[in-house]
């Protein structure tokens, strides 16, 4: 590989870390692929890509994050403080934003709502719900804004982590603010 597509670095940890593009990964065996994970997963904290031991919901959240900043006409949101119940995420106008990061068609579970509770008998937890869906790559394939209301209707009982999740379908998908998809 040539150098112009690599840059070798090291981080605080003492891992040293090759980043590159297309790099071929077939020369690193057991431990020592777990080993450049590893640092790549100490950088990523670093950095603030990933806050917790959730990887794929917490680049979720930075790729959601990142993008509603970037993009105009979008609100621009910081992250909620760690462990902050139910919101992932505040607007700078104090709207509250769940995030849930998918690779399948069901997000994560919502807890906290009773079962067969009427809208109108809740505390609303949130504002918006945003649902990233990863491709393979961990590029996203598609982000999704649903107001209270498009949660409330599309909520989906799950009876064995006795909680709420979203199931996306074609329904749910029209019925939402498509924010990004790679189909565009």
């Amino acid at each position: 590989m040539s150098s112009e597509h690599q840059a070798v670095g090291s981080n605080p940890s003492g891992c040293t870390i090759i980043f590159c593009y297309n790099m071929d990964y077939s020369n690193y065996k057991g431990t020592e692929l777990i080993e450049q994970y590893s640092c790549l997963l100490s950088e990523m904290r670093k950095q603030g890509l990933i806050r917790s031991k959730n990887v794929v919901g917490d680049l979720g959240e930075y790729i959601v994050v990142d993008y509603y900043c970037k993009t105009k006409g979008l609100p621009k949101l910081q992250f909620a403080p760690p462990s902050t119940k139910n919101i992932d995420a505040i607007s700078v106008d104090g709207d509250r934003y769940s995030i849930k990061c998918i690779t399948t068609n069901t997000t994560g579970a919502f807890y906290g709502i009773p079962k067969d509770a009427r809208i109108e008998d809740i505390k609303q937890p949130f504002e918006y719900l945003v649902v990233v869906k990863l491709k393979e790559d961990f590029t996203p394939e598609i982000i999704l804004e649903l107001d209270w209301p498009t949660f409330f209707k599309f909520k989906h009982w799950h009876s064995r982590i006795n909680a709420y999740n979203v199931i996306i379908n074609k329904e749910l998908i029209s019925s939402s603010k498509i924010i990004y998809t790679s189909d565009k």
